[in-house]
């Protein structure tokens, strides 16, 4: 029997499995395209009878075994790395709605994933409702339509720090036979697996925490395989009396593809098919992959993650008691503070610790957290968040700039939030830069 892993291993075992003779480290296998002796072999690659690898923009085996330690880590059957984190969340949702569909998401979620499914989406004629995470499940419930496919939440959002109760959202999502999307890109697996608290596919932007070090831009879409799309349920649960079969719900997946000579992914690759389908359709018509040296660095990143998470983690609370002590501080919303309003949940979801992006205010106005962030030394204003490097951004003025004052509001973005980025260099140096730049305000 196969010994099973603890994340630690994973991050630095999982993946490449080098055979007698192979190199140790992952190759980078920078090449366009793949040789065959005959054209019958070609066929079938083409006609999803076998795999392997023909054309990067489908298959890459560096981009494949990097794909298989992150679905190793968040304990899923299957992942697509994408171009950026971006890309991510349109294919997990791309993958399932089609024009004339529609999806529920919490409001409290990135500025650009705002854009992409409230804006973007809408041209390609899905709908999306926008929703309190915080609201009952009543409530979040009454946004859901017979066309509704999915249900979306960030883990931790960017950049609000708001913890989103991932057992309830399933519930929801369960409720009305469709999956529920959570984007981990904060915490990681290290600190949270969301498919162990009832999720069904899971995002990230490989760019933050899992690279760790600012080097490639990334995304990667995990399926637990839990969700069985033919009955439209999450496993372990029941079909409700007069709830629509997978046909009717996820055609894309339960019903014949024409493209492909009429094969019907969930019949054809099973637990796999949301993957399978997701590179066989979007991939091959739009593209959105990483260069196989991107996929090299993300996995250089993955290897020291479980140390890196340690350590932001520790600064970063040391950082939020640090602010919340502070007079010239109006407010902190970090989870590891008993204070905080989302304390439980952190300590139901991520009890080793959530990530090291911190948000708060300053006693002022708008113009005061411009002159604070202007005044840091060591800490870098950068249109980033989560490296190794201690960053700093105000939302909205950069991120989120494109959303009204009301938006802003909805998204959990006061006009006052920064966002601090708490990296891995020795706490002391980060508060001192934070403690001589709030002097001059």
């Amino acid at each position: 029997m196969k010994q099973k892993m603890k994340p630690a291993t994973l991050c630095v075992q999982a993946g490449w499995q080098p055979q007698n003779g192979e190199p140790r480290v992952l190759p980078i296998y920078q090449s366009t395209t793949f040789k065959y002796d005959n054209t019958e072999e070609m066929a079938d690659l083409f006609d999803l009878k076998k795999e392997g690898y023909f054309y990067t923009r489908l298959q890459n085996p560096t981009n494949d075994v990097v794909a298989s330690k992150i679905a190793a880590l968040e304990g899923g059957v299957g992942a697509v790395l994408t171009s950026s984190g971006q890309a991510a969340n349109f294919y997990a949702i791309f993958n399932i709605c089609e024009a004339g569909d529609h999806f529920v998401t919490s409001n409290e979620i990135y500025g650009g994933t705002y854009n992409l499914f409230g804006v973007t989406l809408k041209k390609l004629g899905i709908e999306c409702t926008f929703v309190s995470q915080e609201a009952s499940e009543e409530e979040i419930s009454a946004a859901f339509r017979p066309n509704t496919k999915a249900l979306f939440g960030e883990t931790i959002s960017n950049p609000g720090g708001q913890i989103l109760d991932i057992e309830k959202f399933a519930r929801i999502a369960h409720k009305h036979g469709v999956p529920l999307i959570v984007d981990n890109t904060f915490p990681t697996p290290i600190n949270c697996r969301p498919f162990e608290w009832g999720a069904d596919i899971v995002t990230h932007s490989t760019t933050k925490y899992m690279d760790g070090h600012a080097t490639q831009v990334g995304g990667c879409v995990v399926d637990s395989g839990n969700f069985d799309w033919d009955t439209c349920t999450h496993v372990g649960n029941t079909t409700p009396d007069g709830a629509p079969s997978g046909k009717e719900k996820f055609p894309g997946l339960c019903t014949p593809d024409e493209s492909y000579h009429g094969l019907t992914y969930t019949k054809k690759f099973g637990k796999m098919a949301y993957t399978t389908k997701l590179v066989a359709q979007l991939m091959r018509d739009l593209g959105s992959i990483p260069a196989p040296q991107n996929s090299f660095l993300l996995n250089l990143g993955l290897e020291t993650l479980h140390l890196r998470m340690r350590q932001h983690c520790k600064n970063a609370q040391r950082v939020a008691e640090f602010l919340e002590k502070d007079e010239r501080v109006a407010w902190v919303h970090y989870c590891g503070l008993p204070s905080d309003k989302n304390y439980a949940l952190g300590q139901k979801y991520l009890p080793n610790g959530s990530c090291g992006v911190i948000a708060f205010g300053l006693k002022g106005d708008r113009q005061t957290a411009v002159h604070f962030m202007d005044s840091l030394q060591m800490i870098a204003i950068v249109t980033h968040v989560a490296d190794a490097r201690t960053c700093v951004l105000h939302p909205a003025s950069h991120t989120h700039r494109q959303l009204s004052d009301e938006q802003l509001r909805e998204a959990g973005v006061a006009p006052d939030l920064i966002r601090l980025s708490v990296g891995i260099e020795d706490c002391d140096d980060i508060l001192a830069d934070i403690r001589q730049a709030l002097d001059k305000i």
